[in-house]
């Protein structure tokens, strides 16, 4: 029979509890939303909805091509210019996702006879770039620069250093100074994906690499997405205007995806442009994520200290974390529940976003429906 074996996978997921589901959700949902990643709450403010209606009103429903073709319009430059600005580069380019982004960069820096060294525990568009890339690829321990340094003492060429800024799972940050050091070293390129960085970080959220004070430098790219502090869609990867022609020129991703859709570039814009000149909705994310995490520790939970706004709570097993994260949404509070294959060190977590725009009403709130459900 056709695709049996599927049957046999699904039993083993659901044996091991690693069953997914789609849940979907109503425009206006009662729950007190801790599992997005919108870090400044920015995805539904008026100006990022009106920013996007009034670029889909001008520029229609979709890109209409590559960005090679039609599929560039002045809006997307004019997101790009803003961007590079922003983060303090030479160029941007952006792509229709953050994941798009990744595997750009991934792939078209790390070509046959390169190495591409990566962090253990990067995102799974990193890795996916780094499968794709025909460069050869060294997984390294977490976050540890002496691991790069041997790494990258093995190889005579090209080579290329691949890490999270901020890892999804715990929220923990990379050492960027000392990667960047490690890669000065052997003449390496660094490249950072800033996706849980942008907006929170660095001078008025432009990210973990300009606090770094890796900004603008000649050996460093970074991707980013659109989807998370600026409350869009999309991707971006930021860096020397060589590197960017280079993306254009080979870049899959970039060559044969249809550009990103016109209203998601207006609603990225209209977000930039309020984080400008509301630059305090940065520090308040990092607020909000070190109070929760304070909060929860206090309550006797084990949680990652946060390093950017992501939170991290342990649970026991995948099927407990399934089952708090159930209860925690009956009780009124979404949160995002992390089970393996998507944590690489196999424990289960809840995860929670620390969004700018949570009262002290609501942090208390959601510390006490985790406490009160906890397996």
């Amino acid at each position: 029979m056709a695709f049996g074996w599927i049957d046999g996978q699904a039993e083993a997921r659901r044996r091991a509890g690693l069953v997914r589901t789609l849940r979907p959700r109503p425009a206006d949902s009662p729950l007190l939303d801790l599992a997005s990643n919108d870090y400044l709450g920015l995805a539904h403010h008026p100006e990022t909805a009106e920013g996007a209606a009034r670029a889909a009103r001008t520029w229609g429903g979709g890109a209409t091509g590559s960005r090679l073709v039609t599929g560039t319009t002045e809006l997307h430059t004019e997101l790009e210019r803003e961007l590079a600005d922003f983060c303090g580069v030479e160029a941007a380019l952006v792509f229709s996702s953050g994941y798009a982004a990744n595997l750009a960069a991934v792939t078209a820096l790390g070509p046959h006879g390169s190495l591409v060294v990566s962090d253990a525990g990067n995102h799974a568009s990193l890795i996916d770039g780094c499968r794709l890339a025909r460069g050869t690829t060294q997984v390294v321990g977490h976050a540890d620069p002496d691991a790069v340094r041997t790494a990258l003492g093995t190889h005579e060429g090209a080579a290329v250093v691949v890490s999270d800024t901020v890892f999804s799972v715990d929220g923990d940050a990379a050492p960027l100074a000392a990667l960047a050091a490690v890669c000065r070293e052997y003449g390496a390129g660094l490249v950072v994906d800033d996706a849980h960085g942008l907006g929170v970080l660095g001078d008025g959220g432009r990210g973990a690499p300009h606090a770094a004070g890796l900004a603008g430098a000649g050996d460093v790219v970074v991707t980013a997405t659109l989807s998370k502090s600026l409350g869009s869609q999309g991707g971006v990867v930021l860096g020397p205007a060589r590197v960017i022609d280079h993306l254009v020129n080979a870049a899959r991703t970039f060559i044969f995806d249809t550009g990103l859709a016109p209203a998601a570039v207006g609603a990225a814009l209209a977000a930039l442009r309020l984080l400008r000149r509301e630059p305090q909705r940065a520090a308040r994310a990092r607020q909000v994520a070190a109070e929760l995490h304070a909060r929860l520790t206090a309550a006797g939970l084990e949680a990652v200290r946060p390093d950017a706004a992501v939170v991290s709570v342990r649970a026991p097993s995948p099927e407990q974390a399934v089952r708090w994260a159930a209860d925690c949404r009956t009780a009124g509070l979404a949160v995002g529940c992390f089970r393996p294959p998507s944590v690489p060190d196999g424990i289960s977590r809840l995860r929670l976003t620390a969004r700018a725009d949570l009262s002290g009403a609501e942090i208390e709130r959601a510390v006490r429906v985790i406490g009160e459900t906890r397996p």
